[in-house]
């Protein structure tokens, strides 16, 4: 399987509460989000345990897209780490992992109907 992570935004805490419980309900879903109060590595890799239904995925292969993406967009990394601890209130920094084998599953499907 093939993953990939990306950082996406910053979010008040309740509104990615409320994301999640919306989102999180197929162990068969093509991506997932993960949240951290502080941008680092190990964070988002501590987060991905947490998922209130985390989908059936290869975990060692979504902490090595992680980890690629943290040596790979150093840039991209920084900037969400200054932006984050620019904000003032309850914030949470936003990644989401994708599994392309299950979102070309889900893309198929659309055009088969």
């Amino acid at each position: 399987m093939s993953y990939s992570f990306d950082i996406v935004g910053i979010s008040p805490v309740i509104q990615f509460f409320n994301q999640q419980q919306r989102q999180e309900t197929s162990s068969q879903r093509s991506t997932a989000y993960v949240s951290s109060y502080v941008c680092t590595l190990d964070s988002f890799i501590e987060a991905t345990e947490s998922l209130p239904q985390g989908p059936d995925w290869d975990w060692n292969q979504v902490v090595d897209a992680m980890v690629a993406f943290w040596l790979n967009q150093e840039h991209s990394v920084r900037r969400w780490k200054s932006e984050l601890e620019s904000l003032e209130g309850e914030n949470l920094i936003v990644g989401r992992v994708a599994n392309f084998e299950s979102m070309r599953g889900e893309l198929e499907s659309l055009f088969e109907q």
